[in-house]
């Protein structure tokens, strides 16, 4: 039995950095309903702001994990060796 991806990764890979956008909008609303939820449980105000950040730090983070599928991915096409042969090498043009 031959181990292959699946058809439908690409879409699914695509769809998924497609919406790196939605899902920092989404972060961040789920910490500001966190943050109204802890002002309507203890009154203090300033707990709205411990949410806003928790939704921020989320979205940064949904960044973060965006940014290293990413950098895997060209690294694995850096690597390939259909297109060594093709890399430019600034080193030796100085010469």
């Amino acid at each position: 039995m031959q181990d292959s991806e699946p058809k439908l990764k690409k879409v699914v890979s695509g769809a998924n950095d497609l919406s790196l956008g939605i899902s920092i909008v989404v972060a961040i609303l789920i910490g500001i309903a966190i943050g109204l939820g802890l002002k309507k449980l203890t009154g203090a105000t300033w707990t709205l702001w411990i949410g806003v950040f928790i939704g921020v730090g989320a979205a940064f983070r949904n960044i973060q994990i965006a940014y290293k599928k990413q950098k895997a991915s060209l690294d694995e096409l850096a690597n390939d060796p259909r297109y060594k042969s093709r890399r430019f090498d600034y080193e030796e043009d100085k010469r």
